[in-house]
Order: C-alpha cells, then structure tokens, then sequence
C-alpha cells in the first residue's frame, strides 16, 4: 500500500520541499509525497535546489504550492516543519511537529546540516510508516 505523506512549512521553498523530495527518493514507489505552504512563496529557494542537486535529487521542476492544491487527500502522515500555530491542522493518522530552523538565512553548512537532518527524519518516518 502506497503511503500518503504531506509535508507542511509556511513558504513551501525549503524545508518541506526537501523533504517531499527525500520521501520520494528514500520510499521509491512504496510513497505518495506532497508538499504545501500556509503562505507559499511561489518558488523554489535556489539554495535548496543547489543543495539537494549535490545529492542527486532534482527539485527544479518543483513548485512552491498553497495548501488547498492538497485538499481532499487522505494522508497517513502529516509533518510540519516547526511553523507552530501558522501551519493550520490537516488530518492524518499520524501528525509530528519537527522543529527545524529555516535554512533559508544560513550559510552553506548550516543548510546542508538541516538537508541531512531532513534526509535522517523522513528515513525514519518511513520505516515507521511500513
């Protein structure tokens, strides 16, 4: 059965942007990944698109999208990316805050140190949603 992940962040340009990505790529096609913003910005953040590209992945087809695109999903997993009371509630069977500080302002290595810890949680997720 093919699992249904959201992951939610105000701007939908770093953080669950990578994370979708890494969902896709870690759960093959055992996952149905999304993404989606409170306040989308409307693009993809080009640090992250660089970033991620060093590992392969390729997120410049992506789009920043609003939480209305995923209307009417069931999900089986709901994750918000520490936007507290800004990310509104999505029903799912399971619901986690991670609480990662926005990459966007950091340096190189401080948004290479939130890719990989995004990269270690949906790898976890994903082996507690089999």
């Amino acid at each position: 059965m093919r699992r249904k992940i959201l992951f939610v962040c105000v701007e939908n340009s770093n953080r669950s942007q990578m994370a979708e990505a890494f969902a896709r790529h870690h759960g093959g096609d055992r996952v149905e990944a999304f993404s989606a913003g409170s306040r989308p910005s409307g693009k993809i953040n080009p640090k992250a698109i660089r970033f991620m590209a060093e590992l392969d992945i390729d997120l410049a087809g992506h789009r920043s999208q609003p939480l209305s695109d995923v209307d009417g999903i069931d999900f089986d997993a709901v994750i918000t990316m520490g936007c507290g009371d800004n990310c509104p509630w999505v029903p799912a069977r399971l619901r986690e805050d991670w609480a990662l500080a926005d990459p966007r302002d950091m340096d190189d290595d401080g948004y290479r140190a939130v890719r990989d810890d995004i990269s270690r949680r949906v790898i976890d997720l994903l082996r507690r949603l089999d």
